[in-house]
C-alpha cells in the first residue's frame, strides 16, 4: 500500500491499475473509520453517503477501454486516494477527540466533503467528456510543450479536460498552456473545443486568483474575436463575470472583458442581455476614464447596443449623450470618436427626445467639428441629417453646415456622400435656403453623384437635384451642366430596383423648357422610357412624354 501523503518514486511509477487497486482498498477502511465516529454526526453522515458513491465512480473510470492508456485516470485515482487518507486521518483525530478545536475540526470536515464531491465530480467528467477515448502523453509532455504542431488533437483534449477537473492550481498549470495554444495555433484548440469546456472556462472567470480571471479572459477574448463559439459564450453566463472583470478587473482583465463585449454584442439578442444584466453604466464608465483600447472597445459596445431602438431610451437615462460627445472631442483614439459618432446617429434615427438632447449637450457643433478631421464621416453626416427638423437651420448655416456639405460630397466616403445629399435635401426647403445651397458648388457634385454605384446613392443625388431646381438660378446651373441631361435620363430605367426615376422624372421635366435640353433627352432615349413609366403611372412621366413628343413632331415638320 502506498504510504498517505507519500512523494517518492514508488508512487511515481505505480501503474494506474495499482493506483485503481490502492484506491479500491481505502474505501472499506475509510468507510468502517467513518461510521465509527460519534462527534459531528451530521457532518459525518454526508461524508459517508460521498463515500459510498465511489466504488461505483472507480467501477466506471476503470470499465472504460482506455483506462490504462490515459494519464487523466492516474491522476484522478491519486487525487481519491489522497482524499480517502485524509478521511482517515480525520476520523481517527475525531474518534480520540485529538483535534485543536471544535470550530476548526467543523471547517475541515467540511473541506473534505468538498474534497469528495469534486473527486466525485470529476470521475463523472473523465466519462462525459470522452477525453478517455483518446490516447495521449504523460501530462508534462501537454504543459511544456511549446511546438504546438506536436501537439494532437488527443493532447488538446486532454488539455481542456484539465481546465475542468482537479484543483485550482492544476486548472491554472492547464489554463497558462491554453493561453500559449492559442496565440500559436487557435484553429487547432478551436476545432477541438466542446460546451463544456466553454463553461469550464467562464466558470474560471470567478476565480479567486486575478491572475487566474486575467488568463481566463484572454481566452475568452480570443473565443469571442473567433466568431465561432458566440452562442456557447452567451448560453454558458459569460456575461455576468465579464461585466465584473470591466468594473473591477486589473487593466487586461478590464482590457479583455471589453474586447469581448465588444464582439458579442453584434448580436442583438445579446446586447439586450448586456443592459439586463446591468452592463450599461460599468461601459460608460470606460468611456470616461478607460485606457486607449478598453475605451474604444467598449465605445463599439455602446454603438452596438444603440442599434437597438428599444435600449435606446437606457442608454440615455445612463448619461450616454454627454458621454458619446465628449468622446467626439477628445477621445484618445480615433476610434472611440467614430463609434461615437455612430452611436449618436443611431440615438437620433427615431426619437425626438433624444435628438433634443444630443442638441442641448452641444452635440451639433461637436459633430461638425469631427467633419473637419480625418476620420470617416457618415455616420457624423448622418447624425446632424438627423438634426436638421429639431433645430433651426439658420443656426445650422451659422455654425457652417453647408460648406462641410459640399467638402464630403467633394470628398467623401459613397455612404458619406449619400448622407450629405440626404441632409442638402432636408435643409432645401425655402427659396432662401435652395439659393444658399446652390451658390455653395454642390449641384455639379449632386449631377455627379447621379452616377453613383449604389441605387441609394443616386436616388438621393435625384431628390436633391429635385429639390433646388425649383429655384431658377439652380435650374439654369442644371441645364448647362453637360452630365445632367444623360445622368437623368439614365434614372429613367423603368425597373423596380431603380427608386430614383420619379425624381429624374422631376427633374427633367423642370428643365424641359430648354430645346437644347428636349433635344438631348429625346437623343439619350428618354421618350422609349416615359412610354413605360406612364403605363406604370410615374408623377409627371405623362406629362412629360407629351413634352418631347410635341417637341419631336415640330422638329419633324421643320425638317420636311
Amino acid at each position: 500500500m502506498v504510504e498517505e501523503g507519500s512523494n517518492d518514486v514508488s508512487a511515481d511509477t505505480l501503474s494506474v491499475e495499482e493506483w485503481l487497486s490502492h484506491a479500491q482498498d481505502l474505501v472499506p477502511l475509510a468507510l468502517d473509520k467513518a461510521k465509527e465516529v460519534k462527534g459531528f454526526p451530521g457532518r459525518w453522515k454526508m461524508i459517508i453517503s460521498k463515500l459510498e458513491q465511489i466504488p461505483s465512480r472507480l467501477s466506471d473510470l476503470s470499465s472504460h477501454p482506455c483506462f490504462s492508456k490515459n494519464t487523466l485516470c492516474k491522476e484522478q485515482l491519486q487525487a481519491v486516494s489522497k482524499t480517502l487518507n485524509e478521511l482517515i486521518k480525520l476520523a481517527e483525530l475525531c474518534m480520540k477527540e485529538k483535534y485543536e478545536g471544535k470550530l476548526q475540526m467543523q471547517s475541515d470536515l467540511d473541506a473534505l466533503s468538498g474534497r469528495l464531491d469534486l473527486n466525485l465530480r470529476d470521475c463523472g467528467l473523465l466519462i462525459k467528456t470522452g477525453v478517455l477515448g483518446e490516447v495521449t502523453f504523460p501530462s508534462q509532455t501537454v504543459s511544456t510543450a511549446t511546438d504546438t504542431e506536436s501537439l494532437s488533437h488527443g493532447n488538446i483534449r486532454e488539455l481542456l479536460a484539465r481546465l475542468q477537473i482537479g484543483h485550482l492550481e492544476a486548472k491554472h498549470k492547464a489554463l497558462d498552456t491554453l493561453v500559449e495554444l492559442m496565440k500559436e495555433d487557435e484553429k487547432t484548440v478551436l476545432s477541438v473545443l466542446g460546451r463544456s469546456n466553454i463553461s469550464a472556462i467562464v466558470q474560471l472567470l470567478t476565480a479567486t486568483s486575478p491572475k487566474i480571471r486575467e488568463k481566463a479572459v484572454t481566452v475568452i477574448c480570443s473565443l469571442a474575436e473567433s466568431g465561432s463559439c458566440e452562442n456557447w459564450l452567451v448560453s454558458e453566463s459569460v456575461l455576468p463575470p465579464l461585466i465584473r472583470l470591466i468594473e473591477s478587473g486589473s487593466a487586461v482583465g478590464r482590457e479583455k472583458a471589453a474586447i469581448s463585449l465588444q464582439r458579442l454584442s453584434m448580436s442583438p439578442e445579446t446586447a439586450r442581455s448586456i443592459v439586463g444584466t446591468g452592463g450599461v453604466r460599468p461601459l460608460i464608465e470606460i468611456c470616461n476614464i478607460g485606457d486607449s483600447i478598453s475605451q474604444a472597445a467598449a465605445a463599439c459596445t455602446v454603438k452596438n447596443i444603440s442599434v437597438v431602438p428599444e435600449l435606446r431610451q437606457t442608454l440615455a437615462e445612463e448619461g450616454v449623450i454627454k458621454v458619446m460627445i465628449n468622446l467626439l472631442d477628445c477621445g484618445i483614439l480615433l476610434g472611440s470618436k467614430e463609434y461615437a459618432a455612430e452611436c449618436l446617429q443611431n440615438l437620433t434615427s427615431s426619437n425626438e427626445i433624444l435628438r433634443r438632447n444630443v442638441i442641448s449637450e452641444g452635440g451639433i457643433r461637436s459633430l461638425l467639428v469631427y467633419l473637419d478631421g480625418p476620420l470617416p464621416q457618415e455616420s457624423a453626416v448622418g447624425a446632424l441629417r438627423n438634426l436638421i427638423g429639431s433645430v433651426p437651420v439658420d443656426g445650422l448655416i451659422s455654425l457652417g453646415l453647408i460648406p462641410r456639405l459640399v467638402h464630403v460630397l467633394k470628398s467623401g466616403s459613397p455612404g458619406a456622400q449619400k448622407a450629405a445629399a440626404s441632409a442638402i435635401c432636408a435643409i432645401s426647403n425655402s427659396a432662401d435656403m435652395k439659393k444658399l445651397v446652390g451658390e455653395s458648388g454642390c449641384i455639379p457634385l449632386l449631377v455627379k453623384m447621379l452616377e453613383a454605384k449604389t441605387n441609394g446613392g443616386r436616388e438621393v443625388a435625384a431628390q436633391a437635384i429635385s429639390s433646388l431646381v425649383s429655384f431658377s438660378q439652380n435650374r439654369r446651373e442644371v441645364k448647362r451642366d453637360e452630365k445632367s441631361v444623360p445622368n437623368l435620363v439614365q434614372l429613367l430605367d423603368p425597373s423596380p430596383q431603380n427608386t430614383a426615376k420619379k425624381y429624374a422624372v422631376s427633374c427633367l421635366a423642370s428643365i424641359s423648357s430648354s430645346k437644347k435640353c428636349k433635344k438631348l433627352m429625346i437623343s439619350y432615349g428618354a421618350i422609349g422610357y416615359l412610354k413605360k413609366l406612364s403605363e406604370m403611372e410615374v408623377p409627371g412621366a405623362k406629362k412629360l412624354l407629351e413634352r418631347l413628343e410635341r417637341g419631336k413632331l415640330r422638329s419633324l415638320f421643320s425638317r420636311h
